[in-house]
C-alpha cells in the first residue's frame, strides 16, 4: 500500500502550502502516461488542472480546504460522468458521452474532489482479470506479465501505482474487492441498497454496488460517507446514515470473528494460506475469540450467481442494437441483420457468452430448472448466513484463492476464471458488505476479506482498520 497518498496528508500538505495541487495534479497525470499499465481510458486533464487552479486559489486567498478538495480520484468507466466518454470497456459504448452525473458523481462534485479520468475495466464489467476490455488488458504494477484482477482492475491499478489517491469501481460478485487484492490496496463492497446505483452501467441490477477503493481501509471509510445517501431516482437505494470515523477509529471489543471449515480446499496458493493462518494465530494471541463456522454453500453461492447474472445482464444489454444506444456497423442488409452485426462486432466473447447463458436459463422449459432453482439458492443463503451472524460478528476469508496469475493464463478457460470469485461471490449474493484489506506478503499482493452483517459497514471498517493498525502493518 501506498500509506503516504492518503486523502489526510493531501489535505494536510495543501493547506500548508507544501504542495501545490496545480502540481499534484500534474504530476499525478504524468505518472499515469509515463507507467503505461493502461488502467485508465480516458484523462481529464484540460478540466482537472483547471479545478486545482482554483482549489490553489482558494488556498493563496485563506481559506481552509474541506477534507476531500483537491484530492484526485479515479472513476471506473461504467459510471456515468457528464459530458465525459462512458465506454464501459467495450466497442460498443467506445463513443458514448455521458448526459448526466451519476448520482455518486454529484456527490463527488459536491465535496470538491478532482476526477482525473475513467478507468479501464473488463468489458460491461464481465469478467475477472481486466483482459475481456477492448481497449486491451490492464497491467498490475507490481508484476506487469500478471492481470490486474477484474472487473475494477484500472480503478485498483490506478490507487496501487499512486496515479490517485482514491478511486471508485462497482461490485457484483467480487470486482472491486478481487483487484484490491491482486493489486495491494483496500476494496469495499457496501451492503445492496446502501450506495445509489443511479448513473451506473447495470451488469446485474441485484448484485451491483459501486464502492470505494483507496490505500487504507480508513480512506475507504471517508470516500463512502461521501458517496452515501438517499437517491430518489433509485427504487433500491435505502435512506441510511454515514459511517462514524471516530467509532472506526477505536478499539475494538468483545467480538467474535467467524471462519469458514475447510475453506482451504480452495486455495491454491501456499502463502496465501500461510499469511491467513499466521494473522489467525496472532488475534488468538490477542485474545479475540476464533470460531469455525459452517460455510459448505459457498460452492453453491458461485454457482446460483453464475445463472443469475447472466439472466440479468442478458435482460440489461438487450438495449445495446446499435440503434438506441451503442455501435453501429453500418454493413448490414435488413433490421434482423443489424441486430446482428451491430452486436457481433460490437460485443466481445465474454459477454457474448454470458448473454447466451442468459437467454438460455430464461427460455421457455429451462427457467424453472435454472433460474428459478438459482433464486431458491439465493434465499437459502442469505437465510444461513443470517444464522451464521447470530453467532458471530464477522467472517475474514482470503479475498482470492490465488495471486495474481499471467494474462492469458485463465482466459480461454472460463470456469477457472470464474473461480476466482469463490470467497467474493457470498457476501454479493447474501446483499452483505464486505471490505479486502492487504495481508503481509513474500512477493506478489494478497488480500483478506471481511464480511459482516447486512448494513454494518462502520463495524466492517472499523475491524479492517484496527488489522491494519494492529496486526497487519505493525
Amino acid at each position: 500500500m501506498n500509506n503516504n497518498f492518503t486523502i489526510e496528508k493531501i489535505n494536510r500538505e495543501l493547506n500548508n502550502k507544501i504542495i501545490s495541487c496545480v502540481d499534484l495534479i500534474k504530476d499525478c497525470i504524468k505518472k499515469i502516461k509515463s507507467d503505461n499499465l493502461n488502467d485508465f481510458i480516458t484523462i481529464f486533464e484540460n478540466d482537472s488542472i483547471e479545478q486545482a487552479q482554483k482549489i490553489d486559489e482558494k488556498i493563496k486567498s485563506g481559506k481552509k480546504l474541506e477534507l476531500l478538495e483537491g484530492v484526485p480520484i479515479a472513476i471506473k468507466d461504467n459510471i456515468l460522468v457528464k459530458d465525459h466518454k462512458t465506454t464501459a470497456g467495450s466497442k460498443m459504448l467506445s463513443n458514448y458521452v455521458a448526459s448526466y452525473d451519476a448520482y455518486v458523481i454529484k456527490k463527488l462534485k459536491q465535496s470538491g474532489v478532482i476526477i482525473l479520468g475513467k478507468t479501464n475495466m473488463d468489458e460491461f464489467a464481465m469478467g475477472s482479470s481486466n483482459e475481456t476490455s477492448f481497449f486491451g488488458p490492464v497491467l498490475n504494477p507490481h508484476d506487469r506479465k500478471r492481470v490486474s484482477g477484474g472487473s475494477s482492475g484500472g480503478s485498483a491499478v490506478s490507487v496501487a501505482s499512486g496515479h490517485c489517491a482514491v478511486a471508485l469501481g462497482s461490485d457484483t460478485s467480487g470486482s472491486i474487492r478481487q483487484p484490491a487484492s491482486f493489486c495491494g490496496v483496500c476494496g469495499l463492497k457496501p451492503s445492496y441498497g446502501r450506495i445509489s446505483r443511479n448513473g451506473l452501467i447495470s451488469l446485474a441490477s441485484s448484485f451491483d454496488q459501486i464502492g470505494p477503493i483507496a490505500n487504507s481501509s480508513l480512506d475507504c471509510a471517508i470516500l463512502f460517507n461521501v458517496i452515501v445517501g438517499k437517491d430518489d431516482d433509485d427504487a433500491t437505494n435505502l435512506n441510511t446514515k454515514k459511517v462514524n470515523i471516530r467509532n472506526i477509529k477505536s478499539k475494538i471489543k468483545n467480538i467474535t470473528i467467524g471462519i469458514p471449515k475447510n475453506f482451504d480446499n480452495f486455495v491454491t496458493d501456499k502463502n496465501i494460506l500461510e499469511s491467513f493462518d499466521k494473522l489467525i494465530k496472532d488475534l488468538r494471541g490477542a485474545k479475540i475469540k476464533i470460531k469455525e463456522i459452517n460455510m459448505s454453500f459457498i460452492d453453491e453461492a458461485l454457482a446460483a450467481y453464475c445463472i443469475i447474472q447472466p439472466a440479468e445482464s442478458s435482460s440489461n444489454l438487450a438495449k445495446y442494437d446499435g440503434f438506441r444506444y451503442g455501435f453501429d456497423s453500418k454493413v448490414y442488409d435488413s433490421l434482423d441483420d443489424a441486430y446482428k452485426k451491430n452486436r457481433t462486432m460490437g460485443m466481445g466473447d465474454e459477454v457474448k457468452r454470458r448473454i447466451l447463458i442468459g437467454n438460455y436459463v430464461l427460455s421457455s422449459g429451462y427457467k424453472e430448472a435454472y433460474y428459478n432453482r438459482a433464486m431458491l439458492v439465493q434465499g437459502d443463503i442469505k437465510n444461513k448466513l443470517n444464522e451464521i451472524f447470530k453467532n458471530v460478528d464477522f467472517i475474514i476469508t482470503p479475498t482470492t484463492p490465488t495471486k495474481a496469475f499471467k494474462i492469458g493464463e485463465k482466459l480461454k478457460d472460463p470456469l477457472k476464471m470464474y473461480f476466482s470469485d469463490i470467497f467474493t461471490v457470498s457476501a454479493s449474493i447474501a446483499d452483505i458488505p464486505a471490505i479486502s484489506i492487504p495481508l503481509k506478503s513474500n512477493d506478489l499482493p494478497i488480500g483478506l476479506q471481511i464480511m459482516g452483517k447486512y448494513m454494518d459497514e462502520e463495524n466492517v471498517l472499523k475491524l479492517a482498520w484496527n488489522l491494519e493498525k494492529n496486526f497487519i502493518n505493525k
